[in-house]
């Protein structure tokens, strides 16, 4: 079942048991062999999510994004010359106004992430909001504040983290974790809009042919599509 999310006022602290410490340092390790990959091709990554803030449980997945536009080509390069097999590949466009995204999935919770187009500052605090960590954040094992799906701020604590709701303190929330309060505010709306009338798909998803490359696809969808076409030559 989906976390919904929590309005009330919430502080709560939570301990790690033995198996969740396990469990963590299993995920933090697949993830800094797929950053190495890429590292090694000088793609600097970072992972978001549970991953980062170190909440993980058994559902966790492992998020890889790479913050600016690479060539898909050096990106698959990189995870080919280190043995990584490829699930599936899509392109994802979540609405008309974000950036058009490319997915590389190599299992069910394993994916590498990249623009395909210019980012606006919303688009990529998005990542910071969820909490994000670089390769040299995990190998000193620290983790990172973020705020979860059920909109609880997550603090990394030495024992596990310290919870507490995101709602009412939009401002708060937004300077601890260096990002926009815009970003909050947009994200809070979000998910309590999800909550209520659950999810209602993305603007475009589209699943690459084993002979298609990223930027191919990206040219036949700005070809056919006006609004992918704006969103591709817009500057900000």
């Amino acid at each position: 079942m989906a976390k919904k999310p929590l309005r009330r006022i919430e502080y709560r602290e939570v301990v790690y048991d033995a198996k969740r410490r396990a469990l963590l340092e299993k995920l933090r390790l697949e993830t800094m062999q797929m950053m190495e990959a890429l590292q090694s091709f000088r793609l600097e990554s970072v992972v978001h999510g549970s991953v980062a803030r170190g909440d993980v449980t058994e559902k966790s997945d492992i998020d890889v994004f790479i913050p600016q536009q690479p060539s898909s080509f050096i990106v698959e390069t990189a995870l080919e010359k280190a043995h990584v097999q490829v699930n599936r590949r899509l392109v994802v466009q979540a609405t008309p106004s974000y950036a058009m995204k490319a997915y590389i999935e190599t299992d069910e919770n394993t994916s590498v992430s990249f623009p395909l187009m210019k980012m606006r500052k919303v688009g990529r605090d998005f990542y910071r909001f969820g909490g994000e960590a670089m390769f040299q954040t995990l190998k000193k094992g620290l983790r990172v504040p973020g705020v979860d799906k059920r909109l609880m701020l997550i603090a990394p604590t030495a024992k596990g983290h310290m919870e507490s709701t995101v709602i009412g303190r939009e401002g708060q929330v937004a300077k601890l974790l260096g990002i926009s309060v815009e970003t909050v505010l947009d994200r809070v709306h979000a998910l309590l809009r999800r909550n209520e009338v659950g999810r209602t798909g993305v603007f475009i998803e589209r699943e690459l042919r084993a002979e298609e490359t990223f930027e191919m696809v990206l040219k036949k969808l700005a070809d056919r599509n006006p609004a992918v076409r704006r969103r591709l030559t817009s500057l900000c």
